[in-house]
């Protein structure tokens, strides 16, 4: 005997379906087809046509398969997405720059030429952003159709603060915290200097910055912290504070780009201890001097930049 439309459309519902699930879906399913298709005959329409338009409107059978077994037809769901999509974010954002500093800083060291160095790192940086974000995505697709519990709660408790409050004590302590330690840094490199392999001190910036240039950047330092504590002391940032600070990371930014283009930034027994001994070429010390200028210019603009979208949220919000 041929399957009916009905026969064929039972079979490829059921087929995926737990074994101890089919025999019960089948009788039901066969149940509401056959009453829809008598309500259709009933009114005149041709059996042939009621049947089809009944099987059209259930729509495909793998959909309703899928509703029966409570089995999702997404990749991944409400459930999981948003800690999925944040983590995602989070990874994106450091990953692949990590591997494109560690890719060439060590094509660097191996004496590659500047232009196989930055061609390399950016072919390493795409393979990690498509391995990052497929893994990430399969872990949360195996959770998806496992049910797994990934622990991930929201609470209250994770509400960003308010955009609008400006900086609290807890900014002004971490600011404050920071600056003092990058000046210890800088002031124990200038004075004590760190081991070298012979135990002889070594300082890492260049010994004729002191004391003049060393001096210019504790100042501006100490220009900083004074400005974190007059944001503190007022409540919030303002344009006026935003482009003062602008101002500091600028003389930094110039200042540091002009030491490093004279090659004046570096102590050069230091350079030619770390590097020059250890066979580096000249491309190498130009690509590790180019990485060191965008470090540089991306942190006093990412710098200018957050302060002004403070300044302006908080001229928004008044």
């Amino acid at each position: 005997m041929t399957a009916t439309l009905t026969d064929r459309y039972i079979a490829a519902t059921v087929r995926s379906l737990p074994a101890g699930l089919q025999t019960e879906v089948r009788d039901e399913l066969r149940a509401s087809i056959a009453d829809a298709v008598d309500a259709r005959t009933e009114n005149g329409e041709p059996l042939e046509h009621a049947e089809h338009a009944v099987l059209t409107e259930l729509g495909d059978p793998a959909a309703l398969a899928a509703g029966y077994a409570d089995r999702p037809l997404h990749l991944i769901g409400p459930k999981y997405y948003l800690t999925w999509w944040r983590l995602l974010k989070i990874l994106l954002a450091v990953v692949p720059a990590c591997a494109f500093g560690g890719v060439a800083i060590a094509q660097a060291l191996a004496g590659a030429g500047i232009g196989e160095v930055i061609g390399e790192a950016i072919v390493v940086v795409l393979s990690v952003i498509v391995h990052v974000s497929f893994w990430t995505t399969l872990v949360f697709f195996v959770l998806e159709r496992t049910g797994a519990d990934t622990g991930a709660k929201w609470s209250v408790d994770q509400l960003p603060e308010d955009p609008h409050d400006g900086t609290g004590r807890a900014d002004l302590i971490v600011s404050l915290v920071m600056l003092a330690l990058f000046a210890g840094a800088v002031l124990w490199d200038q004075l004590r200097g760190w081991t070298a392999s012979a135990d002889v001190p070594l300082s890492i910036l260049n010994p004729a910055l002191w004391p003049w240039g060393i001096g210019a950047l504790l100042a501006l330092l100490v220009a900083e912290a004074a400005l974190a504590i007059a944001v503190h002391a007022r409540g919030h940032w303002t344009m006026t504070f935003a482009w003062i600070n602008a101002a500091l990371a600028a003389v930094v930014m110039v200042l540091a780009l002009t030491a490093l283009v004279q090659g004046a930034l570096y102590n050069p027994r230091f350079v030619d201890e770390v590097f020059a001994g250890n066979g580096v070429n000249d491309d190498a010390l130009i690509v590790l001097a180019v990485l060191t200028g965008f470090g540089i210019v991306g942190i006093a603009l990412g710098d200018m930049i957050d302060c002004w979208r403070k300044a302006a949220r908080a001229r928004l919000a008044r």
